[in-house]
């Protein structure tokens, strides 16, 4: 936090905006307004996972020191960090791509199912092009990550690419439901395999896990708080992942007098 406060704090600028534009596009009545919304809304979503992406890049790189109090700048402005910004925009935007794609045929729309089918396209290819140029940035930049990724890591990229070439060739052909859960195993493998490279070390190779860990008493508790609100907030939000996908939120047409 005190090295990386720059991009964590504009993520999170990036999440509040987020929010707000989309709470604000569904309240407003006027055009230039839900523009206004939309668009916040819009460039939030890219703002939110590059910088994230560039905190993780910077930590995977070993820019982060133990002590706290690293450079601010240069932690996350480096080839690495701005690869795996880049990249966390790419597979969310393929994600959600896929997602819409999937919704679309589900509510029986061609011309929309098509229209982002095409994106889907586009983002994956771009995505795609990233990751191979981001072979050549980590074996520079990053050797240790790099080796880690192509030895204990490879499984899980190998993957991570099957599963998004697999949703990409199946986006208008297999059930949507396969489709979805084909994309989100491709962004979920990617961050599986960075944190099998990155084992045993939390910071670069020189904080481990077991040293940065809390003591035993406060991880239990720790475990046992968050097992119980997973309980309760689960369950609801399966619901309402439900009874979105399921189209049961939608706001009925008024009718005509």
């Amino acid at each position: 936090m005190t090295t990386c406060y720059l991009p964590l704090g504009l993520a999170a600028l990036g999440i509040v905006v987020r929010g707000c534009g989309f709470a604000f596009r569904k309240a407003v009545v006027r055009t230039e307004h839900q523009r206004v919304a939309g668009a916040a809304f819009a460039a939030s979503s890219v703002v939110t996972p590059f910088f994230l992406g560039a905190v993780a890049g910077g930590i995977a790189s070993g820019r982060v020191p133990t002590a706290g109090q690293g450079d601010p700048v240069t932690s996350w402005v480096n080839p690495t960090a701005l690869l795996g910004g880049a990249l966390a925009v790419g597979v969310c935007a393929f994600v959600a791509a896929a997602f819409l794609t999937a919704q679309a045929r589900l509510r029986g729309d061609t011309e929309l199912a098509a229209w982002f089918g095409r994106r889907a396209q586009v983002i994956a290819a771009v995505t795609g092009a990233l990751a191979l140029a981001g072979i050549a940035i980590l074996h520079a930049d990053a050797p240790r990550l790099f080796d880690r990724l192509t030895s204990r890591g490879l499984p899980l990229v190998l993957a991570s690419a099957g599963c998004g070439l697999a949703s990409l060739v199946l986006l208008r052909r297999a059930a949507p439901r396969l489709v979805q859960a084909l994309a989100v195993s491709a962004a979920g493998t990617v961050v599986l395999g960075w944190g099998v490279a990155q084992y045993p070390y939390l910071l670069g190779t020189h904080l481990p896990i077991s040293a940065a860990a809390a003591p035993q008493p406060t991880l239990w508790t720790l475990t046992l708080v968050a097992a119980l609100a997973l309980l309760a907030v689960l369950p609801a939000i399966v619901l309402l992942f439900v009874l979105q996908q399921r189209g049961r939120l939608d706001t009925p047409e008024p009718r005509q007098p």
